[in-house]
């Protein structure tokens, strides 16, 4: 019988052997961790749970000898004594593109990283109740917090009806003020991309956007609009479809046609390959003739011909951000975050796709 009130298991003390059944293989325990390291038992359950008060050295000793050892953490123990599953949920959608399958791997890697085990459930539709549905799915499985990858502002919003008792973030563009969130500053990389292009001399700079519904294809556009504005430039038309290099493509084909641009700014990698596409089977080079800045940090953008300058999002640091404002919210007594909005600033990357205009305007 297994007691679940308190840490006594068929009546005795909890150990590790007292909740493995009956001829199970012993894999190695804490103590084992302990004498191989030269610590106590109880440092090395401090560095196993994260606790402080462990000097560097002896933290470095333990997990090398449970790296050695193959020591891997008995779940249901742990759960049986602290009442904590160590899992994480992660709620991400049903989407081929770069940015969020890139949030996932790194909001799991982050997690992984911290000790924690991850579930991950996919909401189907991008709104409230595919967003709820997947609440409910890892409510099931006793998760100690939610993080939500939120494209869009009505999943986010979701959370606010997720139970009271569980920890819940969201990434992304879609973020709602009722949530501790993490993203990246669209904005902020939108004037880095135009910024540019108005520095290398062209009069003013051609915008491909994303879906008008979603709130990152809308910063970015905001991005772009205020730089242009604060330098006294001319705006141009919006040029809007979705986040694919076809929707670049076909875009690109009307800016091609327009002898007057020399500069495009692009929502993302993949509107920018399809523009690229666009100009070169017109006739129009680029740089030479028009310069083409992206939006993301695709792996494949170093590659484009020419390689692609575009504003990098950190997914990593992004994903150990959203991590962290999670924790904090589990372990009320450690440090709280300088925020509850905490806004990620991306890199712009300068390669071959730029170039000063040829007559300089």
């Amino acid at each position: 019988m297994v007691e679940v009130n308190g840490p006594r298991v068929g009546g005795a003390p909890w150990s590790e052997a007292s909740i493995r059944p009956a001829g199970w293989p012993r894999g190695p325990s804490m103590r084992d961790v302990a004498e191989l390291a030269g610590v106590s038992y109880q440092t090395v359950s401090r560095v196993i749970n994260r606790r402080p008060h462990v000097a560097a050295a002896t933290r470095q000793r333990v997990l090398e000898a449970m790296q050695k050892l193959h020591y891997r953490r008995n779940l249901l123990a742990r759960a049986l004594v602290t009442r904590r599953s160590g899992t994480v949920g992660i709620i991400g959608c049903e989407s081929s593109l770069f940015g969020p399958i890139s949030m996932l791997f790194a909001i799991e890697s982050a997690a992984r990283a911290a000790g924690y085990s991850v579930s991950v459930a996919s909401a189907r539709h991008l709104d409230r109740r595919s967003v709820l549905d997947a609440v409910d799915r890892l409510c099931q499985q006793s998760v100690e917090g939610i993080i939500t990858i939120a494209p869009k502002t009505a999943m986010s919003d979701a959370l606010t009806e997720a139970p009271p008792t569980v920890a819940c973030v969201t990434v992304g563009g879609g973020s709602s003020d009722a949530v501790p969130s993490t993203r990246i500053d669209n904005v902020a990389g939108a004037r880095l991309a135009s910024r540019h292009l108005i520095e290398l001399g062209h009069r003013t700079v051609h915008h491909v956007a994303g879906p008008d519904d979603w709130p990152e294809a809308g910063e970015r556009l905001r991005g772009w609009r205020e730089t242009l504005q604060d330098a006294g430039r001319p705006i141009p038309p919006v040029m809007s479809g979705n986040w694919s290099a076809r929707a670049g493509y076909e875009q690109g084909g009307r800016l091609a046609a327009d002898p007057c641009v020399t500069a495009v700014f692009c929502a993302s990698d993949q509107l920018a390959l399809g523009v690229l596409r666009a100009l070169h089977e017109a006739g129009r080079r680029v740089p030479e003739d028009v310069s083409v800045v992206g939006f993301d940090g695709v792996l494949d953008g170093a590659h484009y011909l020419p390689p692609l300058t575009t504003v990098r999002q950190d997914f990593a640091e992004l994903g150990r951000l959203s991590l962290g404002l999670l924790l904090s919210q589990l372990d009320p007594a450690g440090d709280p975050p300088t925020s509850r909005r905490q806004l990620l600033v991306p890199e712009l990357v300068i390669r071959r796709s730029t170039a000063r205009p040829r007559h300089r305007e």
